[in-house]
């Protein structure tokens, strides 16, 4: 049923960046397994309708086209849900890129830009794009995919693998996007604004070295991202619970 072009529906719609593989790809088939509107998002056309196409037995998953480091790539999505929902329910800002692997001695400032470009700029661009159609749902949830190499303390900790990986721009990119999750949560109350951990899933990201599933690898984002007006918000988790900042 439409009014004024404007699909009418009761069910909860989310959007899902970087989504045509791995986590972004596990996290629109849960998520419209339990009955609500997905979009995935990719920025290559085909592979998006690709993998819509191949989990359309799973619930309504509709492609769209996001690049998340073009403004008007980003703006143009936007005004496509704006026209066909009026509003937007819970976004997942998942696409992220590993970035420069090279040693820290050898790191320059320029190994830097892509990977911020993506893991920290995209999800702002994001966010602050689709804050009008977040505005106009009941309970709006964002969640920011993160990671603990983004954590101090885990990256600290010698008991855990994210210890014994090195590396200045991946990490530093997390933890920026930890900061500025924090930073909406508390500047927008309205919102309900969290990170997950996925912990070491077995993604292209890192070569299928992980030793979680992407099905385990969503559990937090699925939680999160369905946590309900009682959920938290501001704060940092993984699959088993909060994870140290």
């Amino acid at each position: 049923m439409t009014n004024n072009g404007i699909t009418s529906t009761d069910t909860t719609i989310a959007l899902v960046t970087g989504a045509n593989k791995g986590l972004g790809r596990e996290t629109v088939r849960r998520l419209a397994q339990l009955g609500w509107t997905v979009l995935l998002a990719a920025r290559d056309q085909d592979l998006g309708i690709a993998a819509a196409s191949e989990l359309a037995s799973e619930g309504d998953v509709r492609p769209v086209v996001v690049d998340v480091t073009d403004q008007a790539s980003v703006d143009a999505a936007r005004n496509r849900v704006r026209d066909q929902f009026g509003r937007l329910d819970v976004l997942v800002n998942n696409a992220g890129i590993a970035g420069s692997r090279l040693p820290v001695e050898e790191t320059g400032a320029a190994d830097f830009l892509a990977c911020f470009g993506v893991n920290v700029l995209g999800p702002v661009r994001m966010t602050q794009a689709f804050l009008p159609l977040l505005r106009a749902s009941s309970h709006p949830c964002v969640v920011m995919v993160s990671s603990g190499m983004g954590s101090l303390a885990v990256t600290s900790d010698p008991n855990r693998i994210e210890s014994t990986i090195h590396g200045l721009v991946y990490p530093s990119s997390k933890s920026a996007l930890n900061m500025i999750m924090s930073q909406y949560a508390r500047a927008l109350p309205d919102i309900q604004i969290n990170a997950a951990d996925p912990g070491y899933t077995a993604t292209d990201l890192n070569g299928h070295s992980g030793f979680q599933s992407v099905h385990e690898g969503t559990d937090a984002i699925v939680t999160l991202a369905t946590a309900g007006q009682d959920g938290p918000t501001g704060g940092f988790y993984d699959r088993a619970g909060a994870v140290p900042w």
